[in-house]
């Protein structure tokens, strides 16, 4: 792979650092709930706080993947990018707010940067087997 990637590339890599963040945020909320007390359901909150946790750790891991230019790091992107816009097409149904917008743009932008023939270039080749 070449030193230069493309810039679609790098967006998708800081969206999803984004979004690692945001759920590692999330994470640390819910055990901070658990931890003063102020959590109606303590099992399901420490839960949610292992699941936030898990998806930055995937993100984080898909996105140094796609930097790498691994094929294997375009799967669980998209497919993480399809159930946040599922969820952000239902939060805009039931009633809509900014954070379904930005959940939807950021979803979006992600997923056609992941299509985007300079990005599918440098993430579709085979692995060198020495590395």
């Amino acid at each position: 792979m070449t030193d230069r990637r493309p810039v679609p590339l790098l967006v998708v890599c800081l969206l999803l650092t984004l979004e690692a963040a945001a759920f590692l945020g999330l994470g640390v909320a819910w055990t901070v709930d658990v931890v003063r007390g102020t959590a109606t359901m303590p099992a399901a909150s420490l839960f949610l706080a292992a699941f936030g946790a898990g998806i930055a750790l995937l993100l984080l891991l898909a996105a140094r993947g796609l930097w790498r230019g691994r094929r294997w790091a375009r799967s669980p992107v998209i497919m993480w990018q399809i159930l946040l816009v599922v969820l952000a097409i239902g939060w805009l149904g039931a009633e809509p707010t900014a954070w379904a917008v930005v959940v939807l743009v950021v979803a979006v932008g992600i997923g056609v940067g992941l299509l985007l023939p300079a990005v599918v270039a440098v993430t579709a080749r085979r692995q060198d087997p020495a590395e």
